[in-house]
């Protein structure tokens, strides 16, 4: 086989799996053991929610915000929060990006629920979701390449050039979901075999650009196919921010050096400290969510429980998105909205012309790391 060389496209990239010596050891096996647990934790206490709603639309939205910023598009907790209530509002190019982000997650959520298996349709669909193109895998003749990115003497340099030729490419997809999908066939634990698609995903670089992100949705679908999580609510791109250059040279040691191990276990650590935010975060929201319905209950009986739902589905809540078969008018919205700001609960803001009102102990909560 040929030598690996950066400057050439890897053509040779090994099939999946790798051989099980590299991906089964004690050192995995105890991590795995940890990362399922905390998992399983995760979901079960996810359960514990009155409306769902409230974890998912935040959870995602920082999901988005993180994967973002790991590719250096950057953005604020408050734009986001506030497009997602005024659909006018005016976001910036990077705001965007995240938004399409989201789209994309819930797009590939949508589609792993329906059809339970991973495919060339699924993952062009998030591609063509995350950049707004029309597009597919990369052609023939795009003379891809991965550089370097930073400030000092090496920037700009090809670190690694991935496989060239849509016939290759698709074959290693194929290879690729093959794994994913087949369970008996590929019988390896769904962590592992995260950990390991991830790699080879980003080996492949199947699109001109949008790789990294659609990799991290491909992992995080692959947890609701294996049913290890109902919803999409695993943040694990606020690991790989603090880890990022682990994570990039993690990466370079499996194409360079076949070694598996150290990156498994640098996967399985991001699930678990994951897993562990995550419950904590849910069990603040759920704790602030008590405190409110407590206070709104002793102080205005005459708001339902369901409206305190609805303003811990995200910050930013407008009088027109309370409106149901209870709340039939603007105007009764206004006045709930206004009776709630009396309590210190939410705080009016204009948003273009529109006055919307934010639950600001929710968002103050979100906004910590």
């Amino acid at each position: 086989m040929q030598p690996y060389d950066r400057n050439i496209p890897y053509n040779n990239l090994p099939e999946l799996p790798p051989p099980d010596e590299k991906v089964i050891t004690i050192e995995i096996l105890q991590s795995l053991n940890k990362a399922n647990k905390a998992l399983a934790e995760l979901k079960g206490i996810a359960k514990k929610l009155p409306n769902q709603a409230m974890l998912v639309n935040t959870i995602a939205l920082r999901e988005a915000k993180a994967s973002t910023e790991i590719e250096n598009i950057f953005t604020t907790d408050d734009e986001l929060y506030k497009s997602l209530t005024y659909n006018d509002y005016d976001l910036n190019s990077n705001a965007k990006e995240v938004l399409f982000y989201r789209q994309a997650l819930w797009a590939g959520f949508q589609k792993i629920k329906d059809k339970r298996i991973f495919d060339e349709d699924l993952i062009i669909e998030i591609y063509q979701n995350i950049k707004q193109v029309h597009d597919g895998i990369r052609p023939s003749q795009t003379e891809t390449v991965i550089k370097k990115r930073g400030s000092g003497l090496l920037d700009g340099t090809v670190i690694y050039t991935p496989p060239r030729g849509h016939e290759i490419i698709e074959k290693k997809l194929q290879n690729l979901f093959d794994y994913l999908n087949q369970d008996e066939k590929y019988d390896y634990d769904p962590l592992i075999k995260l950990a390991v698609s991830h790699y080879q995903f980003e080996a492949i670089h199947p699109f001109r650009d949008g790789n990294g992100r659609a990799g991290r949705i491909i992992s995080i679908l692959l947890l609701i196919q294996k049913q290890l999580l109902d919803l999409p609510i695993l943040y694990l791109s606020a690991f790989i921010i603090r880890e990022k250059d682990e994570y990039y040279e993690l990466l370079n040691k499996v194409t360079t050096q076949r070694t598996w191990r150290d990156w498994i276990l640098y996967v399985l650590k991001a699930i678990e400290e994951t897993s562990t935010y995550t419950i904590n975060k849910i069990e603040e929201i759920d704790q602030l969510f008590n405190k409110t319905w407590i206070l709104v209950q002793e102080r205005l009986p005459g708001i339902r429980k369901e409206m305190i739902e609805k303003i811990f589905e995200q910050p930013y809540i407008s009088p027109k998105s309370l409106l149901d078969s209870n709340i039939k008018s603007v105007n009764t919205a206004k006045k709930y909205l206004r009776q709630l700001q009396e309590l210190g609960i939410t705080i009016p803001e204009k948003i273009g012309k529109e006055i919307v009102y934010l639950n600001i102990d929710l968002f103050n909560l979100l906004s910590e790391t």
